[in-house]
């Protein structure tokens, strides 16, 4: 009998040590709204604007502050400060990608985007290598935009000023620009599979922006319900059927010696290690790769461009004030380029501004703390999720006064020269940084200069009647359906 009492009484200084050393990290995390059982503060976020939320929370609690999603603790960080101390002062311990369950259902931990430790390290360097290999940053991708670019003018020309809805057109330039650098091909804008593979992505989207995947990945334990997550996981697996199809067609015509794009490279890399059992170079990561590189490539780029001609239907004086400067710098005939951003500084301010005025992802994919540490006198466990607020950045009203007012001079000096900001961060910064960042800069500025080179945008009701205000805004802001004219200048 004593020696049950005595297991008895370790039993439970063990668990009473247990419980202490919850609470005293939980003591040490960052202070936060009291979180309710099982649900934690899910219920006090408004779900259609979560960046709104974090905002009047940071007001209360600072800068730093924890919320709980269910019962798994989560660190925000507000404000360009501390954003900026994580992921670009503190870049390695903040580099781990923090959980997001549906798309963690998906990707299995592979890719790009949400794979952690030397998985990513090897994967992101190796797609950084191949896509500067294609012309990443060099003028090869800019001819591919630049002839893309004539294609949507071309498309849009059909049009013949007749209303339509932009969405699927400005899609086509950044899918097949990505498919290009994947694939070796480009489709027609008529092409079925292409209509497809872009409705797969923008339902995607919608699909991630919903409340109810809020719930999933609060509690993945939704997963053996019906939803709308049966829907992504649908569309993903017809998009893995069609990228398996083109991997199957490029192992048929691999030359080792002559790598055409990047499953090519891909392929030969797999080749090299098949003997290596601990290879990250898989057929699994290379699908995953390729859907991170479609998703990211296709979704935000169009997404900012779709809500960029929204934008500039309300303002057309500042539509009227690009096409001057494209016609004294560029003029009618000739295709604008790279090289003319630089003499154009208010076309540039407003393609910035396009994008710190849609915000497109208000608070950043999850990241995750690499390991203990300590931040702003607050104790953070290895493997906490961090949330990186890019609305409380780019909304900064010190740094962009009026910053809820779409205002080209938020990037323009007393002089009209382009003003560079290090609060500019639409895709994130750190280690974490878009991978993809450098063509869809290439891409809003060459596209943008294409389409009001050529037309001049046309709404179907009284500027002042149109309402910017996003439809969702959740994983990522999404623009209101619209239509306008495209009228040939």
């Amino acid at each position: 009998m004593d020696l049950f009492i005595i297991l008895g009484i370790g039993l439970s200084c063990l668990i009473l040590f247990s419980l202490w050393s919850k609470c005293y990290v939980k003591q040490k995390l960052p202070p936060g709204p009291i979180p309710f059982p099982i649900v934690g503060n899910i219920i006090q976020l408004n779900s259609k604007n979560i960046s709104t939320s974090l905002s009047m929370l940071a007001k209360e609690y600072g800068p730093v502050f924890t919320l709980y999603f269910g019962m798994k603790p989560t660190v925000v960080l507000h404000g360009y400060e501390a954003v900026k101390e994580a992921l670009i002062d503190r870049a390695e311990e903040f580099s781990g990608r923090g959980s997001f369950p549906v798309i963690d259902k998906i990707s299995q931990g592979l890719g790009v985007v949400f794979s952690n430790g030397d998985r990513w390290k090897q994967t992101r360097r190796f797609s950084l290598m191949v896509l500067r290999n294609m012309g990443m940053g060099r003028k090869t991708v800019e001819e591919q935009i630049q002839e893309e670019a004539l294609c949507l003018v071309d498309a849009i020309k059909k049009t013949n000023g007749s209303p339509c809805d932009p969405s699927f057109l400005l899609a086509c330039v950044p899918c097949n620009v990505i498919s290009s650098i994947i694939f070796q091909n480009r489709f027609d804008y008529d092409d079925k599979k292409l209509y497809s593979l872009i409705e797969y992505f923008h339902d995607n989207i919608r699909i991630l922006s919903t409340h109810w995947i809020l719930l999933y990945n609060t509690f993945p334990i939704l997963h053996y319900l019906p939803g709308s997550h049966n829907e992504l996981f649908k569309n993903f697996a017809g998009q893995k059927e069609f990228i398996l199809e083109k991997v199957k067609e490029h192992q048929d015509s691999l030359d080792p010696n002559n790598p055409r794009d990047f499953i090519d490279y891909f392929l030969i890399r797999m080749e090299k290690e098949k003997h290596n059992k601990k290879s990250e170079f898989t057929m699994e990561n290379l699908i995953i790769t390729i859907w991170d590189m479609f998703s990211a490539g296709i979704d935000t780029t169009s997404t900012t461009m779709r809500y960029g001609l929204l934008l500039l239907l309300k303002h057309p004086e500042i539509s009227a004030r690009i096409q001057e400067e494209i016609e004294r710098v560029i003029g009618r005939n000739r295709r604008p380029c790279m090289q003319d951003r630089s003499r154009m500084p208010y076309t540039d301010a407003v393609v910035h501004e396009i994008q710190r005025y849609v915000d497109l992802v208000p608070i950043n994919m999850p990241h995750e703390v690499t390991k203990d540490i300590w931040f702003r006198g607050y104790f953070i466990p290895k493997g906490t999720d961090i949330l990186t607020s890019l609305s409380s950045v780019l909304y900064d009203e010190k740094e962009f006064p009026n910053p809820e007012k779409f205002d080209p001079s938020h990037f323009l000096d007393k002089n009209g020269n382009f003003k560079k900001s290090d609060y500019f961060m639409p895709f994130s910064a750190g280690k974490r940084v878009c991978v993809g960042e450098g063509l869809a800069r290439m891409e809003l500025f060459l596209v943008l200069t294409n389409i009001l080179q050529n037309f001049t945008l046309k709404s179907l009701v009284d500027p002042k009647e149109i309402d910017t205000s996003p439809s969702l805004s959740g994983f990522i802001t999404v623009p209101p359906s619209f239509e306008l004219s495209f009228i040939p200048v």
